[in-house]
């Protein structure tokens, strides 16, 4: 079975958004390093409509020699919405309703993980369903004091164990959680 994975970058102060804005003066080569294994472990993306079209625009234009971006370009990806009619980008289909059952359909079929990048508003949905296997949080030593939240004010507790820290030279670290 498949697990699903919340792969974020996000603030010391807990700020995910936009973070092509703050997030690169702290790039390292061993973060490179870890979002490529990360990516080549796992054959789906999973992502609501804002984070797919931003995706969307900049991937299919990108290249490097690490196959980074002929792996985003190429897998498989799957945008939760309600609103998006024709994906645009290569091998992408979209769950329009019964979001929670497609997703759990989709975890018990063979196969690698499954990466959700940015995508607050439907990662804050499926939460409450106890659905999300992983958090992979890339803690950035900055602090913005807005912007939008992974964690929404409000929502139902929800134990994880420590499975991993790591810290790199820019003071980035991971914090790598499993629910219990």
């Amino acid at each position: 079975m498949r697990k699903l994975i919340v792969t974020e970058f996000i603030t010391l102060d807990g700020v995910m958004e936009a973070p092509h804005e703050w997030s690169f003066p702290f790039w390292t080569p061993e973060i490179a390093k870890f979002k490529k294994e990360e990516l080549f472990n796992s054959d789906i993306q999973l992502l609501g409509r804002t984070t797919y079209e931003g995706f969307a625009e900049a991937w299919p234009t990108m290249q490097d020699e690490e196959g980074f971006a002929d792996k985003m370009n190429s897998m498989p990806k799957v945008v939760v919405s309600t609103t998006l009619t024709i994906p645009k980008w290569n091998n992408s289909t979209i769950i329009k309703g019964n979001v929670i059952e497609e997703i759990t359909k989709l975890k018990q079929q063979e196969g690698k993980d499954i990466l959700i990048a940015g995508s607050a508003q439907l990662i804050q949905s499926l939460m409450p369903h106890d659905i999300i296997d992983n958090y992979q949080l890339l803690v950035y030593p900055i602090i913005l004091g807005k912007g939008k939240h992974l964690f929404p004010d409000g929502i139902a507790p929800i134990n994880l164990k420590l499975n991993e820290t790591r810290s790199y030279d820019s003071g980035v670290v991971l914090l790598s959680y499993s629910k219990k």
